[in-house]
């Protein structure tokens, strides 16, 4: 009887002892069956599937990566226009026909001719000097006297309406007095004037030039540019 109850109480101590089924087996066990398998780590997948995983990395890496800049327009300046020469000032002689405007006098404004000495009449003011002078510095002058006595705040505008004639004389078909022509030349001249006689000296041409340091007397090519009051000689040849 102690036997038996000996066996009956080491069987359910066995069986109530969880610890029991978890112990390693034997040496003679793993020599039979071979060591048991290792389990693989269970690799820890948040993604929700493979598919999921894959766009989310896509989004991922495209939001990671930085945006390429736009290309740089360049936009080229356009050249800068050429500046025009600038004519030098006409001076004003004998034979100038001007037109000069008094803003709100009908009977001053009117076409005046510059007379032999180089003078403008005037009424109201009378003689008035002009010789010399450029269109804008007459004008002023004239403002000067009006003001004088005459009109409270007078303006006035001069400017050329017809130039003093220039002069071609010697071996052309009809020599005499011409109206100039702004940006003449003596080639221009000599057509004006009916071209060259048959003893003309085309190679040799005078020009007679006079203002305010006074007159000079040069030889001068055919494309040469002449002024108003400007005196052209052409030569005769011998031969």
């Amino acid at each position: 009887m102690a036997a038996v109850t000996a066996l009956a109480l080491s069987g359910c101590m066995q069986t109530g002892s969880p610890t029991a089924s978890m112990q390693p087996r034997s040496d003679l066990d793993a020599m039979a069956y071979g060591p048991p398998p290792t389990p693989a780590p269970a690799a820890a997948d948040n993604s929700g599937g493979g598919a999921i995983s894959a766009l989310r990395a896509g989004f991922s890496s495209a939001s990671l990566r930085a945006p390429s800049p736009a290309p740089a327009v360049v936009y080229a300046a356009p050249p800068a226009p050429a500046a025009a020469p600038v004519p030098a000032a006409y001076h004003l002689d004998a034979g100038d026909k001007l037109r000069i405007v008094v803003y709100g006098q009908e009977g001053l404004t009117n076409t005046y001719m510059l007379d032999a000495s180089g003078a403008i009449t005037m009424p109201l003011i009378g003689h008035v000097p002009a010789r010399g002078r450029t269109p804008a510095g007459l004008a002023a002058d004239i403002t000067a006297r009006l003001r004088n006595g005459y009109i409270r705040e007078p303006s006035v505008a001069v400017e050329v309406e017809a130039y003093r004639p220039f002069f071609i004389l010697g071996e052309v078909a009809a020599p005499g007095q011409y109206p100039y022509v702004p940006n003449m030349t003596v080639e221009s001249a000599v057509a004006i004037a009916g071209g060259f006689s048959p003893r003309a000296r085309r190679d040799y041409v005078t020009l007679t030039h006079t203002d305010a340091s006074g007159t000079s007397r040069i030889t001068v090519p055919m494309g040469t540019p002449i002024g108003p009051g400007d005196t052209v000689q052409i030569g005769e040849r011998w031969f």
